[in-house]
């Protein structure tokens, strides 16, 4: 594209240039799934066992992004990073409640009371859970975790999808401890309008919204 100029010299644009600058500026979501045992943080900052620990640099090498939220060690699932404060504000700060849905594996054969307490909610030592959805599940199609889930010789397990809006320290492992079924395992497959689809462990998805959606 050409554009004369008031003193008659011409400014010529590169289209393919123009456009991928205008891409580089969009705010930029990424969604990632983050495998087990994986720090939900670029550095680690415990220098001890800093050389024995995976963080999300060893994934992640697109620069000025940062966690929306967290996601524990020991937890599996997407993780949201962005490099647009209003939306890690939108996504992370719990006045905005976007709901969060966990598959959380539980020791134990759980029973319908337990999953009405769950919905219900479950008073914890910092106080009482809002209520949540919470439903029994087949076990999903998952990749395997590694290192494998540790089970109890002859003690079933079950599957439960719970789905919160608020964002306690370690939240679902206390709230299914406190109605008797402890979690062996936590993979978190939704956030808001998000959600893991096909994504492995490791693997991310870049998205570049479009300016006002932040």
């Amino acid at each position: 594209m050409t554009i004369l100029r008031a003193d008659n010299t011409k400014l010529i644009f590169q289209p393919v240039i123009l456009l991928l600058t205008i891409f580089e500026a969009m705010p930029k979501l990424v969604l990632f799934n983050k495998p087990y045992n994986v720090l939900c943080q670029f550095t680690d900052k415990d220098e001890k066992h800093a050389s024995n620990r995976e963080n999300l640099s060893d994934y992640l090498s697109i620069e000025k992004v940062y966690p929306a939220g967290r996601l524990d060690r020991d937890s599996e699932g997407l993780l949201l990073l962005t490099d647009s404060g209003s939306m890690q504000h939108k996504i992370a700060h719990p006045k905005h409640s976007k709901e969060k849905s966990y598959w959380v594996q539980v020791d134990g054969a759980i029973d319908e009371q337990a999953i009405k307490h769950l919905r219900k909610g479950v008073v914890l030592k910092d106080g009482m859970t809002l209520p949540a959805k919470a439903r029994k599940i087949e076990e999903p199609k998952l990749w395997p975790r590694i290192p494998p889930v540790r089970f109890r010789k002859d003690i079933p397990t079950s599957w439960i999808e719970l789905t919160i809006s608020e964002g306690k320290n370690r939240q679902i492992r206390r709230m299914t401890a406190a109605v008797g079924f402890p979690t062996l395992r936590l993979i978190r497959h939704r956030i808001g309008e998000w959600s893991l689809n096909e994504l492995q462990p490791g693997e991310y998805k870049l998205l570049n919204l479009k300016k006002g959606t932040h």
